[in-house]
């Protein structure tokens, strides 16, 4: 019996150091991740749901693929390198959730929304702004974003291998990129807003020309809450897919800058 038992302890001192890899991978990136790494959801839910995903991303992997020697366990080092690899898959898919966000406060601001139920809500963003981010994780929650996701972390074990720190250099290059990536979705969701601002400003200002009289302001700022509302109307049912269409390409490889 003790026998048997020494025998089998090589291999489940093995398998834990697995399931610690994968839940350091899986819980750095629900710090960030969308839906699943919200504010307003409590961390013991978060800390379940981690564990729900290492539970099933654990048996799918091998020794081998992580590098781990059986009977051996793993320096320091290598818990820190998954930590980091995690976090990056999550400030990826986070990054592509605050285009839309700040596509809604461009939005709100173009078309003076901005301070509507602005300082009323947790973070402080304009409605429209928070109507299409919970709108977006909505629709990324209902096509299967947790399948997705257990697909991305098993994915990523081929490009950040564990146990490797991703080199700086390109970690900053890449960062710099999906930055510049975010704010040219946030730009092209928001340009219906963008176009509409900029034609109202000039009828304005050829109105208060010709009729200076004519206080325009009291007539102008109606008609651009009016306009900026039914433009979110007709406009989200666009907005979304396009959106969504992106999530879902850096959802297949977060680490590929479009």
């Amino acid at each position: 019996m003790i026998a048997a038992l020494a025998d089998l302890f090589p291999a489940l001192q093995t398998w834990l150091a697995l399931a610690a890899a994968v839940f350091l991978r899986v819980g750095a990136a629900f710090l960030a991740l969308p839906a699943f790494g919200e504010a307003f959801i409590p961390v013991r839910v978060r800390l379940g749901a981690a564990l729900a995903f290492t539970m099933i991303i654990a048996p799918a992997l091998s020794a081998d693929m992580l590098g781990l020697t059986p009977g051996e366990m793993p320096p320091t080092r290598f818990y820190l390198t998954e930590a980091t690899s995690g976090l990056l898959i999550g400030i990826a898919l986070r990054l592509v959730v605050h285009g839309l966000q700040i596509a809604g406060v461009i939005a709100a601001q173009a078309t003076s929304l901005s301070q509507i139920m602005g300082g009323a809500l947790p973070e402080a963003q304009p409605a429209m702004s928070n109507l299409l981010m919970l709108a977006g994780l909505t629709l990324a929650v209902m096509s299967g974003l947790h399948v997705h996701l257990v697909e991305t972390f098993l994915q990523s074990y081929s490009i950040l291998p564990a146990g490797v720190f991703p080199l700086t250099g390109d970690a900053a290059a890449w960062g710099v990129a999906r930055v510049a990536a975010t704010f040219s979705l946030a730009f092209s969701l928001a340009a219906p807003f963008l176009i509409a601002s900029l034609l109202y400003n000039v009828a304005l200002g050829v109105i208060n020309k010709a009729m200076p009289q004519l206080m325009v302001a009291f007539v102008g700022a109606p008609a651009i809450t009016f306009g900026g509302l039914f433009l979110l109307l007709i406009t989200a049912p666009f907005i979304l897919p396009l959106w969504f269409a992106a999530f879902e390409a850096t959802l297949s490889d977060p680490f590929v800058v479009p």
